[in-house]
């Protein structure tokens, strides 16, 4: 394996990695934050029912969330491997069209029509090498990592954790819950604005404006939600 294959094997992992930790801690930042500012309204002086239907939420909110990971690789897994063998039977009964394909592609990179006849005639010597072009440059499909459905499921499901924990952790330290939810929110939306400025920083998007609306879409969920739950008590 060269150096080229595994800087980028080492970076498309990385991105997965990212991609999932962002699913995950956004999720669970958010969704866990605005149920206990939900239930805090509802049940102002009974903090330990807070604390432990935040545990319940974060418990099932990872299984789901890791699931919902779970499958997403799989299918991942599974429409490449139904587009490799229609590749592969496209081979044997269009062979004449297939072989005019890896031509097409050749000319759209800028070959001349010779260099494009004698790369074409080269690639088709070998059925595989065939069917790998094909699937990369006339699909845009990678071969997925085998054990990528099984690691999102882990890496959302644990980020979702770590992420639903802090506006969860200061129902623990305190007596009422409107004091465990200001302690929370000043936390929480802290974190949030953290996670959305990095979060914006890698995509090429303005960090502060990105940290920002992150920090805003989570106070919305929260509020709105607390809100509810206050008129709900009321009523």
């Amino acid at each position: 394996m060269n150096e080229t294959h595994l800087h980028l094997e080492e970076h498309l992992q990385s991105s997965d990695l990212l991609t999932d930790i962002v699913i995950g801690m956004s999720d669970g930042l958010t969704v866990p934050f605005a149920l206990a500012a939900g239930l805090s309204g509802a049940v102002q002086g009974n903090v330990n029912l807070i604390w432990i239907a935040g545990i319940a939420e974060i418990a099932a909110g990872s299984i789901a969330m890791g699931l919902g990971g779970f499958l997403a690789g799989k299918t991942e897994q599974d429409h490449y491997a139904s587009e490799l063998k229609n590749e592969y039977w496209e081979l044997v009964h269009k062979r004449e069209v297939e072989i005019e394909e890896v031509r097409k592609v050749f000319l759209a990179w800028g070959l001349s029509a010779s260099t494009a006849e004698e790369a074409t005639q080269e690639i088709i010597k070998d059925d595989k090498r065939w069917v790998d072009f094909m699937m990369k440059h006339e699909l845009g499909l990678t071969e997925p990592d085998p054990k990528r459905a099984r690691r999102s499921a882990f890496n959302i499901g644990f980020s979702y954790i770590v992420g639903g924990l802090i506006p969860l952790t200061p129902y623990f330290f305190v007596d009422s819950a409107m004091e465990g939810l200001k302690l929370s929110a000043m936390i929480t939306l802290v974190c949030l604005f953290i996670f959305g400025f990095f979060k914006s920083k890698m995509t090429g998007i303005n960090p502060w404006l990105g940290g920002l609306k992150v920090m805003m879409i989570g106070a919305l969920a929260a509020g709105t939600a607390y809100i509810i739950a206050t008129l709900i008590q009321a009523a």
